[in-house]
């Protein structure tokens, strides 16, 4: 599993606005600016968060996006599962349930579903809080 960069910018966005939205509106190109990427890019990424019921939007000169929820109430999942998609390590697991002819006499089955259950208990074990209050500290390693 690999985290692409519209991944790791929605990350950017959400916390962004955590800090600096105070429940007010902020503009896409305040975010661009703070954040150093594209417009268009955090279009494409706030329109998914949008859809996802994740963030809210208005239009106009007073316009912007805000958080839908206080950031202790948002994982890391629920912000990258609307960009990436389930976290599947194979891709027989993509699909519940598993349709995999091989399922039943698989060998390293459960191996990639316990390799699953953790990257997913990590991400929907950490909030948009945890991640503001890690700054500019370095980030943790996660022990299997």
């Amino acid at each position: 599993m690999k985290i692409s960069t519209k991944g790791r910018y929605a990350l950017r966005f959400m916390i962004d606005l955590a800090e600096n939205g105070n429940d007010k509106y902020i503009s896409l190109k305040d975010i661009s600016i703070r954040q150093d990427v594209s417009l268009k890019y955090l279009e494409q990424i706030a329109s998914a968060l949008v859809k996802a019921g994740l963030v809210q939007s208005v239009r106009g000169s007073q316009g912007g996006y805000r958080l839908t929820r206080a950031p202790a109430e948002y994982t890391v999942g629920d912000i990258l599962r609307p960009i990436e998609g389930e976290f599947a390590c194979v891709a027989c697991l993509e699909s519940s349930p598993n349709l995999c002819e091989r399922y039943e006499t698989c060998q390293t089955v459960h191996f990639w579903e316990g390799l699953s259950k953790v990257i997913t208990d990590y991400l929907d074990g950490t909030t948009l809080e945890d991640l503001m209050n890690q700054g500019s500290q370095s980030c943790g390693y996660y022990v299997i």
